[in-house]
């Protein structure tokens, strides 16, 4: 990257923090076009030039120590105990081993090693802490840091929430015994009912029924919601807008960097208020490799998340929440490709919204339409992230959140203590944690492209995990029901209701209504009674699993409709059938909480065939030894 020749400034001396350059042989009309570019953004000087990707971090490192007469670390550091973890990496400062034979470096006798960042190097150039510091990079500082304390940085990125707030984070201990302890009752209460006389058991089904159908008429009312309306805010100029934290979690994901390193790399954003972080395993030796094969500039970062348990998406979220480095943060999965004016969307719509819009979720779209199951996943996602999101978002209810392109303000999903690294839907959970809290999440009207998967087996996979998170959701927060409610209100409260245990539930008892209700119907059980209370009960099954049937088409429909997807409404029939699937995925989703709570089902992507809007192009696998280097 480059700057533009126009930008540069009236002649005047350069900024301290990119001045001693010129000594190292750096071209100063590079280091003019940086200062212009940092006026511009509103950024330092050393941030632009170095996030630009005009110096390679560890050149800049080494001349700031020639500067500063300090010797520079590049070796292991020998740190004091104790390491203040998040605290050192925030402001890029360790304590070293004063021992004097601690070290045959040329850095013992420093007390510190510093790693500054941006406005931190100007004071350091002014005379402080010189003769008391050794300088080293950022980066390893970061991976000094991860490799003396691992074990601090994993449970850190495990155990936080539960710390903090331990009623409204998954517990870890076995879950089985709860649900037999629930599923006992459940099976008692069905036994009293059925001891009741036939009367009390009519009033009964017709109280539960009608539950049900306020939670159906509930979904088709927020449909008939429009989104909220206006123009979209004009973008803030460079100079206003805040720095942005892009976090992309990957696990074996080496196939599809081909994807998203150049869909990253075309942000329409300010170079220099960009913090990019891939997220990998230790373990993850492929992806690690393809990695290091890319010569990535300042604003990217990798980051190797310590080994630990839960392996799950949040827990290595939760580990790079301490370096983000933005006001506001997003999510991205490995698949996505976020329209490129996305993040300055965001940056407008958050400075214009009161400070209760902690989130903003954007819209994601289906972009392969290949075969019946991928059109039918499109379908879904239209209903939710076109139709019935926005409206909750115009409402002011809870929102479930989606897994990517959730934008948050970072200081609020650090004062909750990040995302449960025990819950495998930690998107919706957090979306509860939110409300809770008394945060609202607001609707981004853009658009990130998403593959979905092309096999019933990883569809089946994937929904399992879903279906398995919304019900430790459920559990987490109905251990206070009471408390959960007077917190949201009655309104947000039974939306709460209807959105994550109603959806679990439903997706339970889906297959039997879809199955028996047309049976009994066959059979000729509605026949005609004097008494009320035989034929009521028959009748609101049927009005339920009719408007049962209504809410899960009509937002789809409507959402291909808002999306011009008009090829699509002829599938719309088939989506009871694929409900039947997300039926079954519910159930296994119990067993798999009994028998395995953390597996995390990983999703494989890059085997989509079709692009809708041919930005979602096929990727294939790099070949051994990484992808070749590229230069975003």
């Amino acid at each position: 990257m480059s700057f533009p020749a126009t930008a540069l400034p009236p002649t005047g001396p350069l900024p301290p923090e990119i001045a001693f350059l010129v000594a190292e042989g750096l071209d100063p009309r590079v280091l003019v076009q940086a200062t212009a570019a940092a006026r511009r953004a509103g950024t330092d000087a050393a941030t632009a030039l170095l996030h630009a990707g005009l110096i390679d971090e560890d050149r800049y490192y080494r001349a700031l120590a020639r500067a500063l007469g300090a010797p520079f670390h590049a070796g292991p550091i020998p740190f004091g105990a104790p390491l203040r973890y998040p605290e050192c990496l925030g402001v890029g400062a360790a304590p070293l081993d004063p021992s004097p034979d601690s070290s045959p470096d040329p850095c013992a006798g420093a007390v510190l090693v510093l790693a500054p960042r941006g406005p931190a190097i100007a004071p350091l150039l002014a005379g402080r802490w010189v003769g008391l510091a050794a300088i080293t990079t950022p980066t390893h500082l970061r991976r000094a840091v991860y490799g003396a304390i691992p074990e601090v940085v994993a449970a850190h990125a495990a155990d936080a929430l539960r710390r903090r707030d331990p009623g409204r984070a998954v517990s870890g201990r076995p879950v089985g015994p709860r649900l037999l302890l629930l599923a006992l009752g459940l099976a008692a209460a069905l036994c009293l009912v059925a001891a009741l006389p036939a009367p009390a058991r009519g009033i009964l089904a017709i109280a539960w029924q009608a539950l049900w159908l306020a939670g159906v008429a509930f979904r088709l009312a927020v449909t008939a919601v429009p989104p909220a309306g206006g123009e979209a805010p004009p973008p803030p100029p460079d100079i206003a807008l805040p720095a942005y934290t892009v976090l992309i979690p990957l696990y074996r994901e080496a196939n599809i960097l081909p994807r998203i390193v150049p869909a990253l790399a075309a942000l329409d954003y300010p170079p220099a208020k960009l913090d990019i972080k891939f997220l990998i395993e230790a373990d993850d030796g492929e992806t690690g490799a393809a990695l290091a094969g890319i010569s990535f500039p300042a604003r990217f970062e990798v980051v190797t998340v310590p080994p630990g348990l839960p392996r799950t998406k949040p827990r290595a979220l939760n580990a790079a929440l301490p370096l983000a480095r933005g006001d506001l943060l997003v999510v991205y999965d490995a698949e996505d490709v976020p329209a490129p004016d996305q993040l300055r969307r965001a940056a407008a719509l958050f400075a214009r919204s009161p400070a209760s819009v902690a989130c903003l979720q954007g819209r994601l779209v289906i972009d392969n339409h290949e075969g019946l199951l991928t059109r039918l996943f499109a379908l879904e996602y239209a209903g939710l992230f076109d139709v019935l999101n926005p409206a909750l978002a115009a409402l002011g209810l809870p929102i479930p959140l989606g897994g990517t392109s959730m934008h948050l303000r970072t200081r609020v999903l650090r004062d909750l203590s990040g995302w449960d690294a025990r819950n495998v839907t930690e998107d919706a959970d957090l979306g509860l944690r939110l409300a809770l809290a008394g945060y609202r999440v607001a609707d981004l009207p853009s658009v990130t492209l998403e593959e979905a998967p092309v096999t019933p087996r990883a569809w089946l996979r994937q929904r399992t995990r879903w279906m398995k998170g919304f019900l430790m959701t459920s559990l987490v927060h109905g251990r206070h029901p009471v408390a959960s409610l007077r917190r949201l209100g009655p309104l947000r409260g039974f939306a709460a209701m209807v959105l994550v245990p109603g959806t679990f539930v439903s997706a339970l008892v889906y297959p039997f209504g879809f199955v028996g209700l047309p049976a009994a119907l066959a059979r000729g059980w509605f026949e005609a009674s004097p008494d009320p209370l035989v034929n009521l009960p028959l009748g609101l099954a049927t009005t339920l699993f009719l408007g049962g049937l209504a809410a899960m088409t009509v937002p789809a429909l409507l959402g291909a409709r808002r999306r011009g997807w008009r090829d699509l409404y002829r599938f719309v029939p088939f989506l009871p059938f694929y409900y039947l699937g997300i039926g079954a995925a519910a159930w296994l989703a119990v067993v798999e909480l009994v028998t395995a709570p953390d597996r995390w089902n990983k999703t494989e992507h890059g085997l989509s065939r079709t692009s809708r809007s041919g930005r979602l192009t096929r990727v294939r696998p790099p070949p051994a030894g990484g992808s070749a280097p590229r230069k975003p």
